[in-house]
């Protein structure tokens, strides 16, 4: 089976959970693995190849290292969403609600209004998508300041969700670098959805 290398990367060092849970906070949300961010944003980088972008906006915090990577590559400004109110936080806001799949609740999240701009031209990056709701709160935040949303970049899209299809089909341009079309818990087994020039298969997850 030809898998790409984030593909071949969840199946080394992913656990499924009951749930329906993907575990790979080993090397993208809790400890980092910086060859595989970097290898992540070249390959979003290249996905969106021709594509104009201004800024790179992500959602705190679990994308902000990704987003970071792919702002170097572009040599633009990287603004995350915060999702709670600090002394520093000011009334000049943009504000949207996004519901968190993980944490099963509904997160009010902002952006100051000097960081987003109606001339910008937003790629927008996180490491998981679920249902939707992050990506729609961040486009949501891009369309209140006036800009354009370039694209939505994704490194793992949880395919048996509806939030792939929902962008889609809403004509957004969406680049995911692996989809998990299926996960058995009890087998330990993950299918990716087929890609261009990579087929679809079902392995086992190697343990450590």
């Amino acid at each position: 089976m030809l898998m790409n290398f984030l593909e071949e990367k969840i199946l080394l060092d992913g656990t499924i959970k009951q749930g329906n849970i993907l575990k790979i906070d080993s090397f993208l949300n809790h400890q980092i693995d910086i060859d595989i961010i970097r290898q992540i944003a070249y390959e979003l980088k290249r996905r969106f190849k021709g594509v104009e972008v201004t800024k790179v906006l992500t959602i705190e915090a679990s994308g902000i290292a990704i987003a970071t990577m792919l702002g170097n590559l572009y040599d633009v400004p990287v603004v995350f969403a915060k999702k709670s109110e600090t002394a520093n936080s000011t009334d000049d806001k943009y504000v949207s609600q996004a519901y968190s799949f993980t944490h099963k609740k509904m997160n009010s999240v902002f952006v100051s209004r000097p960081y987003l701009q109606a001339s910008d031209r937003v790629l927008i990056v996180d490491d998981f998508l679920a249902d939707g709701q992050a990506a729609l709160a961040l486009m949501d935040l891009v369309h209140q300041a006036g800009g354009k949303v370039s694209g939505v970049g994704i490194a793992v899209e949880k395919g048996q969700q509806k939030g792939g299809k929902m962008l889609r089909e809403m004509g957004c341009k969406l680049e995911s670098i692996a989809i998990v079309e299926e996960m058995d818990w009890e087998k330990q087994t993950i299918q990716f959805r087929e890609q261009p020039k990579r087929k679809l298969g079902k392995t086992n997850l190697k343990k450590k």
